[in-house]
């Protein structure tokens, strides 16, 4: 039978000290991953700072929308000041009450108007070139306007010359452009007192013979009148189409708010 070997201390201690430096070794393999897992971490935060990419984009757009908020409203402020600067004390400094007849022979006064706004124009059907192209600008506006907003604009085009435009006249002459256009005529006294009231220059001369050929001098403005007749602002040649119905569409806009 083999002899038993009592185990000497150093065998002992060798034996003792393997398991510890290889648990050491392990270990501080796997501090100095922690540690570099670490430094990369700490400055991959330096590099982007304390906001991230995404961060940044938000606040660019919502400083973006900010600004086109208060823009927004300062215009529609501006708009507001210009319309109430339009307005006189006790009355419209431009238009007012009116009861003529329009172009299928009924009555039409300026109480037809209310409720809605109103795009009115002075002009008259002898006109040889001004009115054809305006009215065809208007038809324009309108179209534009009444997509986007349909049933807030009523289109109106009051004649300068009620010797000549009866409303069987106005009627062939307003198709020729739009449907929807609704002709006025009067009297000469009631026409020119319009004219005065929208502050229209009015040369139409008053004892005109029949068949006798003359020329009508007008103001060629698009007058729009707010929902309540109250005048808003005149739109003239210097307006496109498209400028003069954002325009409008604006003004219906900031109504609704």
């Amino acid at each position: 039978m083999p002899a038993l070997v009592a185990p000497t201390a150093r065998s002992a201690r060798s034996a003792s000290s393997q398991p510890a430096f290889s648990y050491s070794s392990a270990g501080r393999h796997q501090q100095r991953r922690y540690k570099g897992k670490t430094v990369e971490e700490a400055r991959s935060r330096y590099r982007t700072g304390p906001f991230s990419w995404k961060a940044g984009v938000l606040f660019v757009l919502a400083g973006c929308g900010l600004m086109w908020y208060f823009e927004s409203e300062k215009k529609r402020m501006q708009r507001q000041r210009i319309a109430e600067a339009s307005k006189g004390v006790g009355k419209p400094k431009v238009g007012g009450y009116f009861n003529l007849v329009d172009h299928e022979d009924r009555p039409f006064s300026s109480a037809n108007l209310k409720g809605r706004y109103s795009l009115v124009y002075f002009g008259f059907t002898h006109c040889p070139d001004i009115c054809p192209e305006e009215l065809d600008k208007m038809a324009q506006m309108f179209d534009i306007v009444e997509a986007q907003a349909p049933g807030a604009v009523t289109p109106v085009f009051i004649t300068c010359d009620p010797a000549r435009d009866d409303p069987k006249v106005l009627k062939s002459y307003l198709a020729e452009f739009h449907s929807k256009f609704i002709g006025l005529t009067g009297t000469y006294d009631e026409i020119k007192n319009v004219c005065k009231a929208y502050r229209v220059y009015f040369s139409t001369p008053k004892d005109v013979k029949p068949g006798q050929d003359y020329l009508v001098d007008h103001s060629i403005y698009f007058y729009l009148m707010d929902p309540e007749g109250d005048f808003v602002e005149a739109l003239g040649r210097q307006h496109s189409p498209q400028q003069a119905a954002s325009v409008i569409l604006e003004h219906v806009k900031d109504s609704n708010k």
